[in-house]
Protein backbone atom coordinates (compact mmCIF):
# COMPACT_ATOMS: atom_id res chain seq x y z
CA UNK A 1 0.00 0.00 0.00
CA UNK A 2 1.33 2.84 -0.96
CA UNK A 3 2.31 5.18 1.82
CA UNK A 4 0.03 9.06 2.03
CA UNK A 5 4.38 10.74 2.68
CA UNK A 6 5.09 8.85 -0.75
CA UNK A 7 1.77 10.11 -2.69
CA UNK A 8 2.42 13.56 -1.60
CA UNK A 9 6.21 13.34 -2.44
CA UNK A 10 5.34 11.82 -6.31
CA UNK A 11 2.62 15.05 -6.25
CA UNK A 12 5.37 17.34 -5.19
CA UNK A 13 7.91 16.09 -7.85
CA UNK A 14 4.80 16.19 -10.91
CA UNK A 15 4.22 19.91 -10.03
CA UNK A 16 8.29 20.65 -9.72
CA UNK A 17 8.46 19.16 -13.46
CA UNK A 18 5.53 20.33 -15.19
CA UNK A 19 6.86 24.29 -13.61
CA UNK A 20 10.19 23.34 -14.74
CA UNK A 21 8.84 22.88 -18.07
CA UNK A 22 5.87 25.63 -18.59
CA UNK A 23 9.26 28.25 -16.99
CA UNK A 24 11.25 27.12 -19.78
CA UNK A 25 9.05 26.97 -22.79
CA UNK A 26 7.40 30.65 -21.96
CA UNK A 27 11.01 32.09 -22.48
CA UNK A 28 10.60 31.91 -26.33
CA UNK A 29 7.83 34.51 -26.39
CA UNK A 30 9.64 37.08 -24.17
CA UNK A 31 12.57 36.67 -25.87
CA UNK A 32 11.08 37.39 -29.33
CA UNK A 33 9.40 39.98 -28.56
CA UNK A 34 12.86 41.69 -27.10
CA UNK A 35 14.67 40.63 -30.72
CA UNK A 36 11.83 42.25 -32.38
CA UNK A 37 12.37 45.77 -30.25
CA UNK A 38 15.98 45.71 -31.34
CA UNK A 39 18.71 43.33 -29.48
CA UNK A 40 20.01 40.42 -31.84
CA UNK A 41 19.13 36.98 -30.96
CA UNK A 42 22.81 36.54 -29.52
CA UNK A 43 22.40 39.52 -27.61
CA UNK A 44 19.08 38.44 -25.74
CA UNK A 45 21.10 35.13 -25.25
CA UNK A 46 23.84 36.76 -23.43
CA UNK A 47 21.27 38.87 -21.15
CA UNK A 48 20.14 35.80 -20.65
CA UNK A 49 23.25 34.32 -19.97
CA UNK A 50 24.75 37.30 -17.50
CA UNK A 51 21.98 37.54 -15.24
CA UNK A 52 21.57 33.37 -14.65
CA UNK A 53 25.20 33.80 -14.07
CA UNK A 54 24.83 35.91 -11.45
CA UNK A 55 22.39 34.66 -9.86
CA UNK A 56 24.54 30.91 -9.60
CA UNK A 57 27.57 32.44 -8.33
CA UNK A 58 25.06 34.00 -6.16
CA UNK A 59 23.67 31.15 -4.62
CA UNK A 60 27.26 28.86 -4.93
CA UNK A 61 28.70 31.21 -2.43
CA UNK A 62 25.18 31.41 -0.28
CA UNK A 63 25.85 27.56 -0.20
CA UNK A 64 29.62 27.50 0.04
CA UNK A 65 30.01 23.69 -0.88
CA UNK A 66 33.33 22.47 -0.81
CA UNK A 67 35.23 21.68 -4.15
CA UNK A 68 33.21 23.17 -6.32
CA UNK A 69 36.41 24.72 -8.36
CA UNK A 70 38.30 21.85 -7.94
CA UNK A 71 35.71 19.88 -10.05
CA UNK A 72 35.55 22.04 -12.16
CA UNK A 73 39.14 22.26 -13.09
CA UNK A 74 38.91 18.47 -12.94
CA UNK A 75 36.52 17.93 -15.71
CA UNK A 76 37.62 21.35 -17.25
CA UNK A 77 37.29 20.23 -21.01
CA UNK A 78 33.48 18.46 -20.72
CA UNK A 79 32.59 21.33 -18.45
CA UNK A 80 34.03 24.01 -21.71
CA UNK A 81 32.11 21.64 -24.00
CA UNK A 82 28.88 21.86 -22.61
CA UNK A 83 29.10 25.48 -22.43
CA UNK A 84 29.96 26.10 -25.93
CA UNK A 85 28.01 23.66 -27.67
CA UNK A 86 24.81 22.90 -24.92
CA UNK A 87 24.60 26.24 -23.50
CA UNK A 88 25.56 28.72 -26.36
CA UNK A 89 25.51 26.96 -29.34
CA UNK A 90 22.27 25.94 -28.22
CA UNK A 91 20.55 28.77 -26.56
CA UNK A 92 21.62 30.81 -29.42
CA UNK A 93 20.63 29.00 -32.26
CA UNK A 94 17.06 28.30 -30.95
CA UNK A 95 16.54 31.98 -30.42
CA UNK A 96 17.65 32.91 -33.94
CA UNK A 97 15.19 30.07 -35.14
CA UNK A 98 12.32 31.30 -32.70
CA UNK A 99 13.04 34.76 -34.08
CA UNK A 100 12.45 33.59 -37.20
CA UNK A 101 9.28 30.83 -36.99
CA UNK A 102 7.00 30.15 -35.08
CA UNK A 103 8.05 29.49 -31.22
CA UNK A 104 6.07 26.98 -31.10
CA UNK A 105 8.00 25.47 -34.40
CA UNK A 106 11.48 26.38 -33.10
CA UNK A 107 11.17 24.38 -29.96
CA UNK A 108 9.62 21.36 -31.51
CA UNK A 109 12.66 21.62 -34.13
CA UNK A 110 15.08 21.71 -30.96
CA UNK A 111 13.48 18.62 -29.21
CA UNK A 112 13.99 16.16 -32.44
CA UNK A 113 17.50 16.09 -29.93
CA UNK A 114 17.40 12.58 -28.48
CA UNK A 115 16.82 11.81 -32.32
CA UNK A 116 20.19 13.00 -33.08
CA UNK A 117 21.18 10.88 -30.18
CA UNK A 118 20.37 7.95 -32.00
CA UNK A 119 21.81 8.50 -35.03
CA UNK A 120 24.88 9.52 -32.55
CA UNK A 121 24.84 5.80 -31.05
CA UNK A 122 24.83 4.32 -34.07
CA UNK A 123 26.76 5.58 -36.47
CA UNK A 124 29.78 6.83 -34.67
CA UNK A 125 29.58 4.61 -31.10
CA UNK A 126 28.51 1.78 -33.41
CA UNK A 127 26.05 1.05 -30.30
CA UNK A 128 22.83 -1.38 -30.69
CA UNK A 129 20.20 0.76 -30.70
CA UNK A 130 16.61 -0.50 -29.56
CA UNK A 131 14.10 -1.39 -32.08
CA UNK A 132 11.89 1.24 -29.80
CA UNK A 133 14.84 3.85 -30.60
CA UNK A 134 14.60 2.85 -34.17
CA UNK A 135 11.08 3.43 -34.12
CA UNK A 136 10.79 6.81 -32.34
CA UNK A 137 13.00 8.00 -35.30
CA UNK A 138 10.96 7.77 -37.35
CA UNK A 139 8.09 8.51 -36.46
CA UNK A 140 9.88 12.01 -35.62
CA UNK A 141 11.24 12.51 -38.82
CA UNK A 142 7.57 11.59 -40.06
CA UNK A 143 6.20 14.51 -37.80
CA UNK A 144 8.48 17.12 -39.00
CA UNK A 145 7.80 16.36 -42.42
CA UNK A 146 4.15 16.87 -41.58
CA UNK A 147 5.32 20.41 -39.40
CA UNK A 148 7.30 21.51 -42.03
CA UNK A 149 4.71 20.38 -45.17
CA UNK A 150 6.97 19.27 -47.08
CA UNK A 151 4.81 18.01 -49.76
CA UNK A 152 3.80 21.28 -50.68
CA UNK A 153 7.67 22.52 -50.55
CA UNK A 154 9.36 24.09 -47.50
CA UNK A 155 7.69 27.69 -46.53
CA UNK A 156 9.45 27.84 -43.47
CA UNK A 157 12.38 30.12 -43.34
CA UNK A 158 15.59 28.06 -44.49
CA UNK A 159 17.52 29.79 -41.70
CA UNK A 160 15.35 29.20 -39.37
CA UNK A 161 14.79 25.98 -40.15
CA UNK A 162 18.97 24.95 -39.90
CA UNK A 163 18.86 27.17 -36.44
CA UNK A 164 16.87 25.01 -35.21
CA UNK A 165 18.05 21.68 -36.29
CA UNK A 166 21.34 22.98 -34.95
CA UNK A 167 19.75 24.05 -31.67
CA UNK A 168 18.67 19.80 -31.44
CA UNK A 169 22.10 19.33 -32.30
CA UNK A 170 22.85 21.55 -29.31
CA UNK A 171 20.54 19.32 -27.57
CA UNK A 172 21.86 16.16 -28.59
CA UNK A 173 25.44 17.22 -26.80
CA UNK A 174 23.67 17.89 -23.60
CA UNK A 175 22.56 14.65 -23.19
CA UNK A 176 25.50 13.19 -24.36
CA UNK A 177 27.35 15.25 -21.87
CA UNK A 178 25.10 14.67 -19.28
CA UNK A 179 25.60 10.69 -19.66
CA UNK A 180 29.19 11.16 -19.45
CA UNK A 181 29.04 13.18 -16.53
CA UNK A 182 26.48 11.94 -14.54
CA UNK A 183 27.75 11.40 -10.88
CA UNK A 184 30.72 13.00 -11.67
CA UNK A 185 29.70 16.92 -11.62
CA UNK A 186 26.40 18.14 -9.28
CA UNK A 187 23.87 20.50 -11.52
CA UNK A 188 24.75 23.94 -9.79
CA UNK A 189 28.54 23.40 -10.34
CA UNK A 190 27.60 22.23 -14.14
CA UNK A 191 25.48 24.66 -15.14
CA UNK A 192 27.28 27.54 -13.14
CA UNK A 193 30.40 26.22 -15.36
CA UNK A 194 28.75 25.96 -18.74
CA UNK A 195 27.05 29.19 -18.37
CA UNK A 196 30.07 30.78 -17.61
CA UNK A 197 31.66 29.69 -20.61
CA UNK A 198 29.11 30.61 -22.69
CA UNK A 199 28.63 34.04 -21.73
CA UNK A 200 32.73 34.18 -22.50
CA UNK A 201 32.56 33.02 -25.54
CA UNK A 202 29.31 34.66 -26.81
CA UNK A 203 31.14 38.26 -25.65
CA UNK A 204 32.88 38.87 -29.01
CA UNK A 205 30.02 37.69 -30.96
CA UNK A 206 27.11 39.78 -28.98
CA UNK A 207 28.77 42.74 -28.67
CA UNK A 208 26.97 43.76 -25.53
CA UNK A 209 28.73 46.94 -25.92
CA UNK A 210 26.55 48.18 -29.18
CA UNK A 211 23.37 46.27 -27.52
CA UNK A 212 20.29 48.80 -27.45
CA UNK A 213 20.12 48.72 -23.45
CA UNK A 214 17.91 51.70 -23.69
CA UNK A 215 15.40 49.24 -24.98
CA UNK A 216 14.75 47.79 -21.15
CA UNK A 217 13.65 51.24 -19.94
CA UNK A 218 11.28 51.56 -22.43
CA UNK A 219 7.61 49.67 -23.39
CA UNK A 220 8.30 46.84 -25.13
CA UNK A 221 5.30 45.40 -27.47
CA UNK A 222 4.50 41.88 -26.77
CA UNK A 223 1.69 41.13 -29.45
CA UNK A 224 -1.26 43.41 -28.20
CA UNK A 225 0.25 44.40 -24.89
CA UNK A 226 2.98 46.67 -24.03
CA UNK A 227 5.45 45.66 -21.01
CA UNK A 228 8.70 47.22 -19.93
CA UNK A 229 11.70 45.78 -21.61
CA UNK A 230 13.37 45.06 -17.98
CA UNK A 231 10.63 42.52 -16.84
CA UNK A 232 11.04 40.84 -20.41
CA UNK A 233 14.66 40.33 -19.34
CA UNK A 234 13.86 39.45 -15.74
CA UNK A 235 11.24 37.00 -17.07
CA UNK A 236 13.96 34.74 -19.22
CA UNK A 237 16.11 34.79 -16.44
CA UNK A 238 14.23 34.44 -13.31
CA UNK A 239 11.36 32.47 -14.65
CA UNK A 240 12.30 30.61 -18.06
CA UNK A 241 15.91 29.87 -16.59
CA UNK A 242 16.50 29.71 -13.11
CA UNK A 243 13.14 28.57 -11.54
CA UNK A 244 13.35 26.25 -14.93
CA UNK A 245 16.00 24.95 -13.01
CA UNK A 246 15.91 25.03 -9.75
CA UNK A 247 12.26 23.27 -9.87
CA UNK A 248 13.47 20.76 -12.43
CA UNK A 249 16.48 19.70 -9.75
CA UNK A 250 13.49 19.35 -7.49
CA UNK A 251 11.11 17.37 -9.63
CA UNK A 252 14.14 14.75 -9.97
CA UNK A 253 14.68 13.86 -6.68
CA UNK A 254 11.12 12.89 -6.00
CA UNK A 255 10.49 10.86 -8.68
CA UNK A 256 12.97 8.81 -11.14
CA UNK A 257 14.59 10.39 -14.25
CA UNK A 258 12.18 9.01 -16.93
CA UNK A 259 9.42 10.22 -15.49
CA UNK A 260 11.03 13.84 -14.66
CA UNK A 261 12.43 13.55 -18.38
CA UNK A 262 8.92 12.99 -19.70
CA UNK A 263 7.37 15.44 -18.27
CA UNK A 264 10.26 17.69 -20.26
CA UNK A 265 7.81 17.28 -23.03
CA UNK A 266 4.98 19.99 -21.53
CA UNK A 267 7.21 22.52 -22.89
CA UNK A 268 6.59 22.43 -26.32
CA UNK A 269 2.88 22.88 -25.27
CA UNK A 270 3.47 25.60 -23.25
CA UNK A 271 5.85 27.67 -25.73
CA UNK A 272 3.14 27.40 -28.08
CA UNK A 273 0.20 28.55 -25.81
CA UNK A 274 2.06 31.61 -24.60
CA UNK A 275 3.23 32.36 -27.92
CA UNK A 276 -0.47 32.02 -29.17
CA UNK A 277 -1.55 34.12 -26.13
CA UNK A 278 0.90 36.60 -25.73
CA UNK A 279 2.12 37.02 -29.87
CA UNK A 280 -1.04 35.72 -31.50
CA UNK A 281 0.82 33.09 -32.72
CA UNK A 282 -1.10 30.25 -34.32
CA UNK A 283 -0.15 26.98 -36.22
CA UNK A 284 -2.72 24.89 -38.49
CA UNK A 285 -4.11 22.07 -37.49
CA UNK A 286 -1.70 19.85 -39.73
CA UNK A 287 1.39 21.71 -37.98
CA UNK A 288 -0.39 21.01 -34.63
CA UNK A 289 -0.66 17.05 -35.57
CA UNK A 290 2.88 17.38 -36.83
CA UNK A 291 4.06 18.83 -33.59
CA UNK A 292 2.19 15.47 -31.28
CA UNK A 293 3.99 13.45 -34.11
CA UNK A 294 7.05 14.98 -33.58
CA UNK A 295 7.09 14.66 -29.92
CA UNK A 296 5.48 11.16 -29.59
CA UNK A 297 8.95 9.63 -31.81
CA UNK A 298 10.97 11.78 -29.68
CA UNK A 299 9.66 10.52 -26.49
CA UNK A 300 10.01 7.16 -28.22
CA UNK A 301 13.79 7.82 -29.16
CA UNK A 302 14.26 9.00 -25.57
CA UNK A 303 13.08 5.85 -24.11
CA UNK A 304 14.80 3.49 -26.16
CA UNK A 305 18.08 5.79 -25.21
CA UNK A 306 17.34 4.97 -21.94
CA UNK A 307 17.12 1.06 -22.51
CA UNK A 308 20.15 1.41 -24.81
CA UNK A 309 22.43 2.40 -21.98
CA UNK A 310 20.87 0.76 -19.36
CA UNK A 311 20.63 4.11 -16.99
CA UNK A 312 19.48 3.02 -13.64
CA UNK A 313 15.55 4.94 -13.23
CA UNK A 314 16.67 6.31 -9.94
CA UNK A 315 20.51 7.11 -11.33
CA UNK A 316 19.60 10.89 -11.57
CA UNK A 317 20.41 11.18 -15.37
CA UNK A 318 18.13 12.94 -17.53
CA UNK A 319 17.78 12.97 -20.86
CA UNK A 320 15.66 16.45 -21.52
CA UNK A 321 15.23 19.15 -19.98
CA UNK A 322 17.01 18.88 -16.46
CA UNK A 323 20.46 18.84 -15.83
CA UNK A 324 20.45 16.73 -12.85
CA UNK A 325 22.88 13.91 -10.97
CA UNK A 326 22.52 11.65 -7.95
CA UNK A 327 24.08 14.92 -5.51
CA UNK A 328 20.79 16.31 -4.14
CA UNK A 329 20.58 20.24 -4.88
CA UNK A 330 17.33 21.15 -3.00
CA UNK A 331 16.44 19.23 0.50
Amino acid sequence: MTSPVSVNRTTAGVLFGVTSSVAFGAGGPFAKALIAAGFSPLQAVWIRLVGTVVVLVALCLVLRRPGQLATMARHKWPIVTYGLVAVAACQALYFVAASRLPVGIAILLEFTGPVLVVAWEKLVRHAHVSRESAIGVGVAMLGLAVVVQIWSGVHLDAIGLMAGLGAAAGNATYFLLIDRLAGSVDPLTLTTGGMIVGMVVLVPLAAPWSAPWHILGQSVPMGSHHLPGWTLAAFIVLISTILSYLSGAAAIQRLNAPVAAGLAYVEPASATIVAWAALGERLSLTQIAGGVIVLAGAFLAQRGIGHTTGADPDSGRSILGTTVTTEALIP
